[in-house]
Order: C-alpha cells, then sequence, then structure tokens
C-alpha cells in the first residue's frame, strides 16, 4: 500500500493532459454543445477526478470514505461509458454533414469521423471491461488498484487527440484543405503509451492484463483511418447506429 502513496499525484498528470486536450473544443463553443456532450464531459471530469482523490483516501487512513467514494465511483463510470456510446450518432451525423458541405470540413472526410465511432466503440467496451475487473478484484488492492488506473489510458485519447489535432490543424490552417490530420493523432498515441508505460513501470505493472488492454486498445487506434474507410464498416455502423 506504501508504494501508492503519491498515487493522487500521479493522477493528476493525465487530468491535466485532457483537460489541455478539451478545453477549447468544449469551452470555446460551450453553448453550441448538444445536452449529451455535457454530460459525458462532466462525467468524464468527475472520473478522472475519483482517480485522483480515491488513491489518497486508501493510503491515507481513509478506507471508509474509499468504500463509500467506490460506490458512487461507479455510478459515475456507467455515466462515462454510456453518455461516449449514446454520442456515436453524432459521429454518423457528422459524416452526412461532412459530405454535404466537404468545404466547410476541409481533410475531415466521412471516413474521419467513422473511424472516430468504430474505435469509440472499442474504447468504451475496454473501459467498461476494466470497470468491471476492478469490482471482481476489489479485495485485491494491487488488481483493483491498476484495473481503475488503466482505464484513464483507455480513454484519453478523444480529449487529448482532439487538442493536439486542433493545434496541428490551426498551425498548418496555409495548407487548407490539404492537411494530415491523422498525423497529430498518431503523435497523441505515442505520447498516451509512453505515460501508460511508465506509469506500469514505475509502479510494476508492465505484465499486468490491464496494462495489456489499454496497450491494445491505443494500438487500436492506430487503425483508425483504414478501418474509417472501409466501406463494410460504415455500412455495418450506419446499420447499427441508428438516431
Amino acid at each position: 500500500m506504501n508504494k501508492y502513496k503519491s498515487l493522487h499525484k500521479w493522477m493528476l498528470v493525465p487530468m491535466v493532459f485532457m483537460q489541455f486536450g478539451i478545453f477549447k473544443d468544449y469551452w470555446g463553443d460551450f453553448s453550441d454543445n448538444a445536452w449529451s456532450v455535457h454530460i459525458h464531459y462532466f462525467t468524464g471530469t468527475v472520473w478522472y477526478v475519483y482517480l485522483i482523490i480515491q488513491p489518497y483516501f486508501a493510503t491515507h487512513g481513509q478506507m471508509s470514505r474509499h468504500r463509500t467514494n467506490g460506490i458512487i465511483g461507479m455510478f459515475i463510470a456507467g455515466g462515462v461509458c454510456l453518455t461516449a456510446l449514446s454520442m456515436l450518432h453524432r459521429d454518423i451525423v457528422t459524416t452526412e454533414r461532412s459530405l454535404a458541405m466537404p468545404e466547410q470540413f476541409g481533410p475531415f472526410q466521412p471516413w474521419f469521423f467513422f473511424g472516430v465511432a468504430a474505435v469509440e466503440i472499442v474504447m468504451m467496451t475496454a473501459f467498461g471491461y476494466a470497470v468491471i475487473k476492478s469490482i471482481l478484484h476489489r479485495k485485491e488492492i494491487e488488481n483493483h488498484a491498476w484495473w481503475l488506473i488503466s482505464t484513464v489510458f483507455v480513454i484519453m485519447m478523444p480529449a487529448l487527440g482532439r487538442g493536439i489535432q486542433n493545434l496541428y490543424v490551426g498551425m498548418n490552417r496555409q495548407d487548407w484543405p490539404n492537411v494530415n490530420i491523422m498525423i497529430p493523432l498518431y503523435f497523441t498515441q505515442l505520447m498516451i503509451i509512453g505515460m501508460l508505460l511508465f506509469g506500469a513501470w514505475k509502479y510494476n505493472k508492465l505484465k499486468h492484463p490491464a496494462t495489456y488492454l489499454a496497450l491494445g486498445v491505443n494500438l487500436f487506434i492506430f487503425l483508425l483511418e483504414p478501418i474509417g474507410r472501409s466501406e463494410n464498416v460504415q455500412l455495418l455502423l450506419k446499420a447499427l447506429i441508428k438516431g
């Protein structure tokens, strides 16, 4: 337990990265965001906060508070997962808008949003699995803690990737619409994998199943473009995700 005494401080790092990534995209057009976007943003943010305060409670003699907040935290985790899945239809609608108004979307063609929807399904499935595993191993501190910590790296991409992508597009605005929008996402994935492996190394969890899961999800995201361009995937997503 002692090796986790400073974990709450380390968990501030991914929280800062997540907020940096999503800050302009969310707060920049706050009033224009759909209700589902607001709910997902705040449940996701609260989940990150819980992953900071829960290790603190557990390692600073406040186990009763840790257990109580843990029950509430599982409710929050369900909110994160379900609100993310409920927003998938938004991605499908965006594919239609980008097809109808290509001059407005530029390099963000329909395949990109199909790819985003596909990888988000994988991310949220992995997130839910990790949370359930943390519940099943709640009496095994080492496993319980690392399954929960891994969820940070499983779902970090959309927020951080959006911020880095917006920054990259802004820096290359003169080349619009001929901007490679995947370069910043590849860079994002390398950052996330780097943070994951550093954390796993620090807490001796490089060979933990949760580490493999988070690593697998982030490697899968490198396939976003070919998956999004697949006509079969596009047809499947249109059939599954309907408004």
